[in-house]
């Protein structure tokens, strides 16, 4: 049975709307906030990523770092810049035209469109897998002599290991990614919201900074096992796949038995995860100002 005129219109409608809702200036925002936090941070990643792997205090992870040399310091920079720029490109215009279709399109109530929009974000960002698969063997020491840098990391797994070895971790970074970005989303607007209209400029920019930095302080560390677990489901490469669970089970005793070890290096994390959302809301919030 053929459409009513009726129908096509509203389907055209419908089309016009979920291209519409898709706005160039969220995905270039959120590209040039990661660009600008990356730099600033990513030595006090490669600590608590050595944390991460061996289990070591702060302390040790610095001595690491401190014996390999300045040369090895921003070794793997690449991958992430790579992925945090088009991972939160992807994170802020995907949310917000999901969210604005499904406001917009559908009237769906406002916090729901939120969530669901920050779950099809945070699973998006998924697609860009290999790239944390590459920082993590670029970052791990026992690594180091098999390639030197980032389009050889990529060449030897593919060639050696096949394509689906750069998705190893993948589940964890799932159940991390969907929920966290609803949960970010969701609490910095509602954050915005009680920023006075009237406030100055620096008065403005340290809410910014202080609503962003403690939301992803919060997420990153309510998530931080995920993380371990996913680091140490990549720092293998050719064996088996390990299911997440079995992975869980292994680390816990790894590391005497003890579910606080699964937070060894957290509080770095917060500190860093603090420094990074705050000045990533913070650039996001002022190049979306100079932009619009």
């Amino acid at each position: 049975m053929g459409d009513t005129p009726e129908a096509l219109t509203a389907i055209e409608s419908m089309d016009s709307r979920v291209v519409v809702s898709f706005d160039w200036h969220e995905f270039a925002c959120g590209c040039g906030a990661a660009f600008v936090n990356l730099g600033l941070t990513y030595p006090i990643y490669k600590l608590i990523f050595r944390q991460m792997l061996h289990g070591v205090g702060i302390g040790s992870a610095f001595d690491q770092l401190r014996h390999e040399g300045i040369t090895y310091l921003y070794r793997g920079i690449f991958p992430p810049l790579a992925q945090k720029t088009v991972s939160l490109s992807i994170m802020f215009g995907v949310y917000d035209g999901t969210r604005r279709m499904l406001v917009e399109g559908f009237h769906m109530n406002n916090y729901a469109a939120k969530i669901i929009s920050g779950l099809t974000a945070g699973t998006f960002e998924g697609a860009l897998l290999p790239f944390e698969r590459v920082q993590t063997l670029l970052a791990d020491s026992k690594f180091h002599h098999h390639f030197k840098n980032t389009p050889e990391a990529f060449r030897y797994v593919m060639t050696n290991h096949g394509f689906l070895e750069l998705y190893r971790g993948m589940v964890p970074v799932l159940i991390r990614n969907g929920p966290s970005n609803a949960a970010f989303f969701v609490l910095r607007e509602e954050a915005n919201t009680r920023i006075p209209n009237d406030a100055s400029l620096a008065s403005r920019t340290m809410q910014e900074f202080i609503a962003g930095a403690v939301i992803g302080a919060s997420l990153s560390t309510i998530f931080y096992p995920m993380n371990v677990i996913k680091v140490s489901m990549q720092s293998e490469m050719g064996h088996k796949r390990e299911k997440m669970w079995t992975v869980c089970q292994r680390i816990y005793h790894e590391r005497g038995g003890r579910i606080s070890y699964f937070f060894r290096g957290c509080g770095f994390n917060a500190f860093r995860s603090f420094m990074s959302w705050g000045v990533m809301n913070t650039a996001y919030e002022k190049i979306k100002e100079l932009i619009t």
